[in-house]
């Protein structure tokens, strides 16, 4: 039996009427052409059906595949298989202006290529300095040279100098990033600006070492080489940051989903956005493995020195940036097209003084005056609106990474009140890379395929409200260790500062709580990150217009920065006896912006797909705004709910009908 994508020529096929569940018919279509060059007349249902004979008699056949513009591209080529009707059957796309635009069946994600590795080790290399670096600062910065809390410090400018100070750093590193992608999108490609930014990073690293070697912090020097380098490597840092993300995953060069026979015989449907969702997973798993050098930093600054544990990361970044220059032949990287960012901005001006909004900026806009031609197509127009609504996202972003950046600064002095039995307070902080190293593959290769394979949808959106939410638990943890801590002796309410806590030698006691106690903050930090971290790198990747994927993630990275600056603001609070109404502040402000987020967002797990086709679209543009308005109303199918579809047959009659499944 010919397959849909095998036949000779054009054939004619009717369309039957979808039906919901209240048996509301909704005629979508007339008939449809399909070639060799698998072209419809006009949109419809995705669906096509063909019948033909077997040696048993007469059977029914479908075929699937995914419909853009006027163009039906199958996901298979082969007949179609029992096995395939039964682990397919219910993959139905329908109209794009029925309403139902989601896909149900089973999909699993694409093998990853191997470039898209080197880049991780080039990432995991880069994390291992900026965090190995990073990790000692708040004992750098907030202790005295030879402190009597027996804490390592160079600097003193205790808790709330330290914590404004780190918050610095954080924000600048995450301001840095727009100028790296508009280097990148507009001049050098990502990886000539990798490159030209990891220049600035060593120099600020090889600052860092020589301004923390004993001699120069005997000489004060400690306090304006930390400023110099934290200015130098937060530009390299920033610069990096922008273009690493979007680099590994444009590794991956496929845009439309496709059958699979998997080992076992069973075929499954391959889907590029999981392909990406598994892509940052690996991302983030390197970030993380990279960032336990701070396990052996703290250990250095303790036992050796501050300045051992500066040499570490900067030997380490030599090392990624030689594996970064010997793969350059390897790597897939898309040119700078120039002028792309001036366009953007140019076609949001047009869509702010229009009163059709962004429609006005499309060439193909009625009411376009001929002598002012664009330089864009209506797709551009499309994307760039697409970029908008994960822009929109982003916008709540800046607390959930004022909550993250606790861990970094408060959760660390929090932790040199407590009882050490003998480790460094600010490794504690390692947790977190550790509980997120064991449960991304959790996630990855178990969590995540029973979600799909119950047919549970856990999108984007969805994930980051649960991350906003477990960021919301660790505050409020942190609150109650906090309150713990000024419930025990010896000093109460003002740990490391009592006349009570000093021992003989000039030592202080720590107040009696272990510091083990911490872990479960950490642990809901941790699962915070897979559910809202990794979803928006993800979900700046997908979103933003192919020439602009640099610009777009580095919106997102500047939401860290807004949370640096959130804390701040409250780093004046950041002090005994103010820790726990800081936490329960925070942990208050994360769940009500859980639930904002959830209210105003969520209807955008709908339309994940949808966006998603953009780039599988070329020059055909599927346009969101105006999917409804083309037709009559239609009615929206939102939650799961049965309906048929009519089988189709060469003469135009109305077949037997089938059920296809449930539309989510």
């Amino acid at each position: 039996m010919p397959s849909l994508t095998s036949l000779k020529k054009p054939e004619r096929w009717k369309y039957a009427s979808l039906s919901q569940q209240e048996s509301t018919a909704v005629e979508l279509a007339d008939t449809v052409s399909i070639s060799t060059e698998r072209r419809l007349s006009k949109d419809g249902i995705f669906n096509a059906f063909e019948r033909a004979s077997q040696d048993t008699g007469q059977s029914m056949y479908e075929s699937t595949g995914t419909l853009v513009g006027d163009e039906l591209t199958t996901w298979d080529s082969d007949e179609p298989t029992q096995t395939e009707r039964q682990t397919l059957r219910k993959v139905c796309r329908v109209s794009l202006r029925s309403g139902i635009i989601e896909t149900d069946g089973i999909k699993v994600p694409d093998k990853l290529p191997a470039s898209a590795f080197l880049v991780a080790v080039v990432e995991l290399c880069e994390r291992f300095a900026y965090y190995g670096m990073s990790g000692p600062f708040q004992n750098y910065i907030s202790n005295r040279y030879h402190d009597p809390s027996g804490n390592p410090g160079a600097i003193g400018m205790n808790q709330t100098g330290a914590t404004a100070l780190t918050n610095f750093f954080q924000f600048w590193c995450y301001l840095t990033p727009i100028l790296g992608a508009v280097c990148a999108d507009q001049w050098l490609g990502k990886y000539k600006t990798i490159v030209l930014f990891s220049v600035f990073y060593l120099v600020g690293l090889v600052i860092l070492f020589l301004t923390s070697l004993p001699v120069a912090i005997e000489g004060g020097y400690a306090l304006g080489g930390l400023i110099a380098a934290m200015v130098v490597i937060g530009l390299g840092t920033g610069g990096i940051k922008s273009n690493v993300s979007p680099l590994i995953a444009e590794q991956y060069q496929e845009t439309k989903m496709r059958v699979k026979i998997l080992p076992s015989g069973e075929k499954v449907i391959v889907d590029p956005t999981l392909t990406i969702q598994r892509i940052y997973m690996v991302f983030y798993l390197c970030i993380n493995t990279g960032s336990l050098s701070a396990i052996a930093t703290t250990e250095m600054e303790l036992h050796i020195g501050f300045w051992s544990a500066y040499l570490l990361p900067l030997i380490m970044f030599c090392i990624g940036f030689g594996v970064l220059v010997a793969g350059k032949k390897k790597y897939v990287n898309r040119p700078p097209k120039g002028s792309v960012i001036m366009d953007s901005f140019k076609a949001l001006w047009i869509g702010i003084k229009s009163k059709d909004g962004l429609n006005a900026a499309k060439p193909s806009y009625v009411n376009r005056n001929p002598a002012r031609p664009v330089p864009w197509d209506d797709n551009f127009v499309e994307e760039l609106r697409r970029a908008l609504v994960a822009c929109k996202v982003f916008l709540f972003f800046p607390i959930y990474w004022c909550v993250y950046n606790q861990m970094l600064n408060n959760f660390v002095s929090q932790a040199g009140t407590m009882q050490l039995h003998g480790v460094p307070n600010d490794i504690m902080q390692n947790i977190d890379p550790i509980t997120v190293i064991i449960f991304i593959p959790v996630f990855d290769r178990v969590i995540y395929p029973a979600l799909r394979k119950a047919k549970i949808q856990f999108k984007p959106i969805t994930r980051i409200t649960w991350g906003f939410i477990m960021g919301s638990l660790a505050m409020a943890y942190a609150a109650v260790v906090q309150n713990w801590i000024y419930n025990a002796g010896p000093c109460f309410k003002t740990p490391l500062k009592c006349a009570a806590g000093r021992l003989p030698g000039g030592r202080i006691e720590h107040n009696h709580v272990h510091v083990a106690y911490q872990t479960p903050a950490y642990f809901f930090i941790a699962i915070s990150e897979i559910f809202a971290s990794i979803t928006g790198l993800e979900y700046a990747y997908t979103k933003a217009p192919p020439n602009m994927k640099s610009f777009i993630m580095s919106m997102f990275l500047l939401t860290n920065a807004g949370g640096a600056l959130l804390g701040l603001a409250i780093s004046p609070v950041a002090r005994d006896p103010n820790l726990v109404w800081l936490y329960t502040g925070l942990a208050g402000g994360s769940v009500v912006t859980a639930a904002l987020f959830w209210i105003l967002f969520n209807h955008y797990n709908a339309t994940e797909d949808l966006m998603n086709e953009l780039d599988a679209a070329g020059d055909r543009p599927i346009l969101m705004d105006e999917m409804a308005a083309s037709q009559p109303r239609l009615p929206v199918v939102n939650k799961a709910s049965n309906f048929d579809i009519g089988a189709l047959t060469k003469s135009g009659e109305r077949g037997k009908r089938s059920d296809m499944g449930r539309a989510v």
